[in-house]
């Protein structure tokens, strides 16, 4: 997709599941269903959908969704139906090879959203999540690439809290650090001419939203604080959420103005499709396929 001068492509990664009722909170199972059929353990089907920007300059990616260093146990746990590696994806939407990405962007280090960081170049031990030593040996996958995460968010992952330490696996960045190409940055900050990430709290105290301006166009990345279409409603937050209150103040806010400005908007974990358009019929705030 042409966006301005820059190329846009969505480069999902692969199917996985989480609980239907942590991904609502509060909202009822007979209300959620309806929109997410969950499976025989209550899970419900979700993608990761990467998104990859040229520039003409830079290659950049922002996620690098699940990666592929799982167990089988963990494998099953989550749902995760891999057909292909993410290298061939990539190639085949963007026709670059994780060589030629010069610039990762990671909103936040949760596995789900950096697991594509590193790839696995020993056997598995046992799993060991922040606040210990790796027991899985891994190599970056972006050999060439400036890997960039907001300083706070990498102390965050260093020392998280109890209600999210199990989605922060040490593999996925301490490898960069290692090889320098870790970046840490502010909590705003430009990393190619009209592309600006922003710290937003609600999902956690530390995680980051993206805005892209380009061509008299704007697209917006909710990341995990509107992780799929069916979260757009104000009260529909995942139980996940460190600070819900402040989520919901956040939609409240960013959701009219997305509509009035005519925004894209991609959606990082919605299986039937990643970029929408919002509007609005009888005070009600929707999203609508973009053609």
């Amino acid at each position: 997709m042409e966006f301005g001068d820059y190329r846009i492509e969505v480069v999902p990664d692969t199917e996985f599941r989480l609980d239907g009722g942590a991904m609502f909170g509060v909202v009822p199972r007979v209300l959620w269903e309806r929109v997410c059929p969950p499976d025989e353990l209550n899970r419900i089907r979700q993608q990761m959908n990467c998104v990859f920007i040229d520039t003409g300059k830079d290659k950049v990616l922002i996620e690098t969704g699940i990666g592929e260093k799982w167990t089988e146990k963990e494998t099953k746990m989550y749902g995760i139906f891999r057909e292909r590696p993410f290298a061939e994806t990539l190639l085949e939407k963007t026709g670059c090879t994780p060589d030629d990405i010069t610039i990762v962007i990671n909103t936040h280090l949760h596995f789900d959203h950096a697991g594509g960081n590193t790839v696995l170049t020993g056997t598995h031990a046992s799993r060991v999540h922040a606040g210990g030593t790796p027991a899985i040996q891994s190599t970056p996958q972006f050999q060439n690439a400036r890997y960039l995460v907001s300083k706070r968010e990498l102390e965050h992952a260093e020392s998280p809290h109890e209600r999210d330490r199990a989605s922060y696996l040490p593999e996925n960045w301490r490898p960069m650090v290692e090889t320098g190409q870790l970046e840490p940055m502010p909590d705003e900050y430009e990393p190619i001419p009209g592309l600006k990430l922003q710290t937003i709290r609600g999902h956690s105290e530390t995680m980051q939203t993206w805005r892209l301006d380009r061509g008299g166009k704007t697209i917006y990345g909710f990341a995990d604080l509107i992780p799929t279409r069916h979260h757009v409603p104000l009260p529909w937050i995942m139980g996940y959420d460190l600070f819900p209150t402040e989520t919901l103040a956040f939609k409240k806010s960013i959701l009219p103005q997305a509509v009035e400005e005519e925004w894209m908007c991609l959606f990082y974990h919605d299986f039937d499709g990643s970029i929408c358009r919002l509007a609005c019929d009888n005070g009600r705030i929707m999203a609508i396929d973009v053609d």
